[in-house]
C-alpha cells in the first residue's frame, strides 16, 4: 500500500509540473520549430541528411520542446488515468496473467518492446538512410533515435524516483519502459506519415503494453503512464512535422482493456 501511495503522489507531482511549465514558458515557445530546424541544418552533410553528431547535439533543443501545452495535456491525461486505475492495479494484472486469450494474443510483445529492438530499429533506420543516401529515411531515423534517448531519460528518471515493486517482486515497475519506448516510436511514425503508419504503430504499442501485464511485469498504471511519456517524447523530436496528430493509447477499466483514440491539432 505504501508503494502504491508513493506512485500516486509521484504521478500527481509530475503531472502538475508538466501542466504548469508550458503556461509559464508560453512566450518562449513561439518560434521553436524554426530554431530547431536551423540547428539541425547547420550540421547536415551535403546530401541533406542529419549528421551523426546532430543525434546528440540536437537533444537540448528537443528537451526544450517537451514543456508545451499539448504535451501537458497528453501527460496529464495519462497521469490522471493512471491514478484512476491505481486501486485496481493488482486485480487487473492478476486477470491479465490468468487470461488464456492474452496468452496467445500478446506472445512476443516483450521482445518487440525491448530496448534492443526499439533502439536497434531506430539506429538501423538512420544508418540505412545515410548509407543509401536517402535523406528522408535518415531524418526519420534521427527522429527515432533522439526520441528513444529522450524517452529513456524520462522513463528511467521516474523509475528511479518512484522505485515501485513489480508484480513479480522485481524493482522499478513504474512506469513501463517497454510501453514508453514503443509509444515513442509510434508517435514519431505517426508524425512523419500520418494515420497510415500511426494506426498500426499505436496498435503494436498497445499490444506491447498488454503483454507487460500478462507477463506479470507491470501494473495497468505503469503501462498507461509509460504510454504518456512515450507520446510526449516522440512529439518533442518531431516539432513542425504534420498538421494534425492523434494517438491510440491503452484504456484500462476494472472490467478489461481497450484502445482510446484522440485527435488534436498540432500546436
Amino acid at each position: 500500500m505504501k508503494s502504491r501511495a508513493t506512485a500516486a503522489r509521484m504521478v500527481l507531482v509530475w503531472t502538475l509540473c508538466w501542466t504548469a511549465h508550458p503556461l509559464l514558458a508560453q512566450g518562449a515557445n513561439t518560434g521553436r520549430p524554426a530554431a530547431a530546424s536551423t540547428a539541425t541544418t547547420d550540421r547536415q552533410p551535403a546530401d541533406g541528411a542529419p549528421s551523426f553528431g546532430s543525434l546528440f547535439t540536437d537533444l537540448p533543443h528537443d528537451f526544450r520542446h517537451l514543456p508545451t501545452r499539448a504535451n501537458a495535456i497528453w501527460l496529464g491525461g495519462g497521469g490522471a488515468l493512471a491514478v484512476a486505475v491505481h486501486s485496481h492495479d493488482a486485480t487487473l494484472t492478476r486477470r491479465a496473467v490468468a487470461s488464456e486469450r492474452l496468452d496467445t494474443l500478446v506472445e512476443g510483445g516483450s521482445f518487440v518492446g525491448g530496448g534492443m529492438v526499439q533502439a536497434g530499429a531506430a539506429v538501423g533506420t538512420y544508418a540505412i538512410g545515410r548509407l543509401t543516401k536517402h535523406p528522408r529515411v535518415a531524418i526519420l531515423g534521427a527522429d527515432l533515435v533522439r526520441g528513444q534517448i529522450i524517452n529513456a531519460v524520462l522513463t528511467q528518471g521516474v523509475k528511479l524516483a518512484v522505485d515501485r515493486p513489480r508484480p513479480d517482486g522485481g524493482r522499478f515497475s513504474f512506469p513501463s519502459g517497454h510501453s514508453s519506448a514503443t509509444f515513442a516510436t509510434a508517435t514519431v511514425l505517426e508524425r512523419h506519415f500520418g494515420a497510415k503508419a500511426g494506426i498500426p504503430a499505436y496498435v503494436m504499442a498497445t499490444y506491447v503494453a498488454a503483454s507487460r501485464l500478462h507477463d506479470n511485469k507491470h501494473y495497468a498504471s505503469d503501462v498507461i503512464f509509460g504510454a504518456g511519456i512515450g507520446i510526449v517524447s516522440g512529439r518533442a523530436v518531431t516539432v513542425g512535422r504534420g498538421t494534425r496528430t492523434f494517438a491510440l493509447g491503452p484504456l484500462v477499466t476494472p472490467r478489461g482493456v481497450g484502445l482510446a483514440l484522440t485527435r488534436i491539432e498540432m500546436q
